[in-house]
């Protein structure tokens, strides 16, 4: 267990450089000059040159990227190239409310995908099982962004329960913080849910049809006491895998959200660095949400190797 969690924590630095290589290129291939952005289309050549030598933007691209990677490998992440306040607080601020978000869809998901899965699993082949099928190919079928725009509309608007727009901190109102977490959270869980269920119930039909539960059967255990203690913890080992890739869809797709429900969080700041320019504050998110990727993954190695012992002994 032990060398499965040192082999995959040593793969993630080859990652992460990757990664900030590739953004750093890309970010300085854009048209988006900040220093126009900054100074306006009429400052004088010389003043944008004076300003750039000020930004260190007038340097080598090699000299500047190792220079950014030297920092942040001490936590430091530059400074904005419009605000001047540091990145990393800014980002640490924008992130946490991201997942925040995140978190709370993928639990809402886990609460209502797990159990469905079970129940389809157990009547297989009956009219619940037909009809978890079809709700299942529903939520499926209905887009994130989507939801959130009918879900602040129907029930923000219209039935005024909950805030339009805007994010109450947890220390400012833990009651108004969630409940401006139900509207978003409802929103990024349904596709999730409806992922989870459809990849529950699969691999319950499995464990349930393996040879070992026949033996159990044939022992006299009753069904629930094989579902409860053997069945699930089987049928958990392929969903977790799922379970990785949706939070990386789901920290993805609250970015989005979070703009429709006007969340000052980490799309918030994705999208003005894009326009602006700005290219520390774009850097630094796009290494923030890689290395959030990269824990999850770790996080469902540890988990597999915590649900299946073959997995543990390597």
């Amino acid at each position: 267990m032990r060398q499965l969690f040192l082999s995959r924590l040593l793969s993630v630095a080859p990652i992460l450089f990757a990664v900030s290589l590739f953004t750093f290129l890309l970010t300085r291939m854009t048209a988006t000059d900040p220093v126009v952005q900054i100074l306006g289309p009429g400052a004088s050549a010389a003043d944008r040159a004076e300003y750039a030598h000020k930004l260190g933007l007038d340097r080598p691209l090699v000299e500047q990227f190792f220079r950014w990677l030297a920092d942040a490998l001490r936590g430091d992440l530059g400074s904005s190239l419009y605000t001047a306040l540091p990145v990393a607080p800014t980002l640490a601020d924008g992130v946490s409310v991201t997942l925040t978000l995140a978190i709370a869809g993928m639990l809402l998901a886990l609460l209502i995908g797990i159990p469905l899965g079970i129940w389809g699993a157990v009547r297989h082949g009956s009219w619940a099982d037909r009809l978890l099928s079809t709700i299942v190919s529903l939520g499926l079928a209905v887009p994130s962004i989507w939801l959130a725009l009918l879900l602040s509309l129907a029930f923000a608007v219209e039935l005024q329960w909950f805030q339009v727009v805007g994010y109450t901190p947890f220390a400012q109102d833990p009651l108004e913080w969630a409940r401006g977490l139900v509207l978003p959270a409802v929103a990024l869980s349904v596709h999730t849910a409806s992922v989870i269920a459809r990849q529950m119930r699969s691999a319950m039909i499995d464990v349930l049809r393996s040879p070992y539960v026949h033996a159990l059967r044939a022992r006299g255990l009753p069904q629930r006491l094989i579902i409860s203690r053997y069945a699930i913890r089987n049928a958990m080992v392929p969903v977790l895998s799922v379970m990785a890739i949706q939070m990386s869809v789901l920290v993805g797709a609250s970015i989005a959200v979070e703009r429709i429900f006007a969340i000052p969080a980490l799309g918030t700041l994705l999208v003005d660095s894009v326009v602006r320019g700005d290219f520390p504050v774009l850097q630094g998110a796009v290494v923030v949400i890689a290395t959030i990727v990269l824990a999850v993954n770790l996080a469902t190695d540890i988990g597999y190797g915590l649900i299946n012992p073959k997995v543990r002994a390597h």
